[in-house]
């Protein structure tokens, strides 16, 4: 990618969004074009076009979706379909009007089949069965993969599709009910140590195994794929009979319970932890071959623990934050 190449980061506020942008800033690219809710509603296709018509856009991250934990799955179920299957037919269908000369698609591991083989392939996709907790959001981010591959083969478009292993890190979630399983656990432990409870109660066994990756490493991932030279490129998108698909895994997984553990130790909670096995798992492991990936020499530099230090720290930042604009605002 040329330096001053016009890049559309859709989703630029959000964790991995942000991660990219964060990363492209630091290569020295500085033609981004960013868009919030309120300057366009990436559900509205004609706000798309029109913003893809006058911009034209040559290389597009499309980090944008509507994402959540367990709990958000199972009470959203209608917004977690309808919103990703709107915003990814947007933009893709605009990127291939206006000529995109590359284009990255956040996927999620959870498109993989609930019992595939461990590590998980690419070639694994919709081969089996899916976690029923969140089928309908993986269902969407499916279409969103079969969509990129069938433009490449029917209009030569370059539409690559990532699918990352469980992300964390700045800008993340930190909704007590609706979050992800890291920002959940550092919001329960953090509430519990200041309360002086005696015990947390979490969902489920706790063993299930889980992989996951920092959104900055994520993002150096994606900035290498969307910058590999077009021989190398190519065959990653005009495959006939393989979906366009890189995975990005962390390396190594751990169980939930093991998870918990470290993040107790982290915020410094020293109550019991219990698990509530009357609460579903989700899939019993998602561990990914990120084989392809790493043959190009990617491989994160961010631990798990180094990982939720930081979390952990942005999130006393962001409570402190809103402590201080509730303070502002009853002065007021």
């Amino acid at each position: 990618m040329d330096k001053q190449a016009k890049i559309y980061v859709a989703g630029h506020r959000g964790m991995v969004g942000s991660a990219l942008v964060r990363a492209l800033a630091r290569e020295g690219y500085s033609n981004l074009l960013l868009r919030d809710h309120r300057e366009m509603e990436l559900t509205d296709q004609r706000q798309v076009n029109n913003f893809f018509e006058k911009e034209r856009p040559e290389y597009v991250f499309l980090a944008a979706a509507k994402v959540g934990g367990i709990v958000a799955n199972n009470t959203f179920p209608a917004e977690f379909s309808w919103q990703n299957l709107a915003i990814e037919m947007n933009l893709l269908h605009a990127a291939y009007r206006v000529g995109v000369q590359r284009l990255l698609f956040l996927g999620s591991s959870c498109v993989y089949p609930k019992n595939a083989p461990q590590p998980i392939p690419e070639s694994a996709l919709l081969t089996g069965s899916l976690e029923a907790t969140n089928r309908p959001y993986a269902v969407a981010k499916i279409a969103g993969i079969e969509m990129c591959w069938a433009y490449n083969r029917q209009y030569k478009t370059r539409f690559l599709t990532v699918m990352p292993s469980n992300l964390y890190g700045p800008n993340d979630n930190y909704d007590p009910e609706y979050s992800h399983v890291i920002p959940g656990l550092l919001v329960r432990f953090h509430q519990a140590k200041l309360s002086g409870a005696p015990k947390a109660v979490l969902w489920g066994t706790g063993n299930p195994r889980r992989e996951f990756l920092y959104s900055d490493d994520a993002a150096q991932a994606c900035l290498l794929l969307m910058s590999l030279p077009q021989n190398r490129f190519d065959p990653l998108v005009f495959s006939q009979e393989n979906a366009p698909v890189v995975n990005i895994g962390f390396g190594s997984d751990l169980t939930i319970r093991e998870l918990a553990i470290l993040i107790a130790e982290i915020t410094g909670f020293h109550g019991e932890i219990l698990f509530d096995p009357s609460k579903p798992d989700g899939t019993p492991r998602k561990f990914l071959d990120a084989s392809i990936l790493t043959s190009l020499g990617w491989k994160p530099v961010i631990s798990l623990r180094e990982g939720l230090q930081r979390s952990y720290q942005e999130y006393l930042a962001q409570r402190q934050d809103a402590a201080q604009a509730a303070a502002v605002q009853s002065a007021q």
